[in-house]
């Protein structure tokens, strides 16, 4: 038992969204790292519902990068940033073998804090390959070495159940500061019905926890600005019905002052 998390900072939050008529757009961009690819393979599928933002992954979706096929994915991310068409500079570098920018992308900081607190409530996706996660990762855009991440969660469709178990932890990616420390969670609830998620990151210490329960604490934190991105992905062919889908109910957060 790693305990309870703090409660929430008093004053109000410098983020706030609950998805009423869809995601602001001052604060999301709803493509998925989109200098890394084209806008048509680059765009989110979703729409308001009821009780927050469902995220879609449609029959006729392309894939995010031929080179990455089969992988399927609808994003919200909270800024872009990226060099020149044809460099290798941009935000999340996930490989090394030939990445490069294919949209360049402007610098939108719609949020991107360099330590403080997000909750984030969400359902997440039973459906057949599908995994709904949540990372703050390093814009990038001052240093291609701010690039760690805070892993939120990943939650795999075939990981939920009357318990369930996610990933959770900080991944180094090109930041020569930090060392990956990811591990399984285990999760005493149902992640395909709302629950809340939340990340305290900053003074070398990253806490991670669920439903007010601190499920990791790490001796380190990224140091630099960070995007929210709040993904469902199918990875995989095709399969089952379609649309596949994860609901964000709500999302708050605070900068560290």
């Amino acid at each position: 038992m790693l305990g309870e998390l703090p409660d929430p900072p008093r004053r109000a939050p410098d983020i706030q969204d609950d998805f009423r008529g869809g995601p602001r757009a001052d604060l999301w961009v709803p493509h998925y790292l989109p200098h890394w690819t084209t806008p048509d393979r680059s765009a989110a599928r979703f729409d308001a519902v009821d009780d927050g933002l469902r995220l879609r992954i449609d029959a006729d979706q392309p894939d995010w990068r031929p080179e990455d096929a089969p992988l399927r994915v609808s994003n919200l991310q909270t800024g872009t940033w990226s060099g020149a068409v044809g460099t290798s500079r941009g935000t999340h570098r996930h490989r090394e073998d030939g990445l490069v920018v294919r949209t360049e992308a402007p610098t939108r900081l719609l949020w991107a804090p360099s330590s403080g607190r997000v909750d984030v409530t969400v359902s997440a996706s039973r459906d057949p390959g599908c995994m709904l996660a949540a990372w703050l990762v390093g814009t990038e855009h001052e240093d291609a070495r701010a690039a760690g991440e805070v892993c939120i969660f990943e939650i795999d469709a075939d990981a939920i159940g009357d318990e369930s178990t996610a990933r959770s932890g900080v991944k180094a990616h090109g930041d020569p500061g930090l060392t990956t420390d990811m591990a399984e969670v285990r999760l005493a609830l149902d992640a395909g019905e709302p629950h809340t998620w939340t990340a305290i990151w900053g003074d070398g210490e990253t806490v991670i926890g669920c439903e007010g329960v601190v499920v990791r604490r790490i001796a380190q934190a990224p140091a630099y600005p960070l995007f929210l991105l709040v993904d469902l992905f199918e990875i995989g062919g095709p399969q089952g019905s379609y649309p596949k889908s994860a609901v964000i109910h709500s999302v708050r957060g605070w900068d560290r002052r």
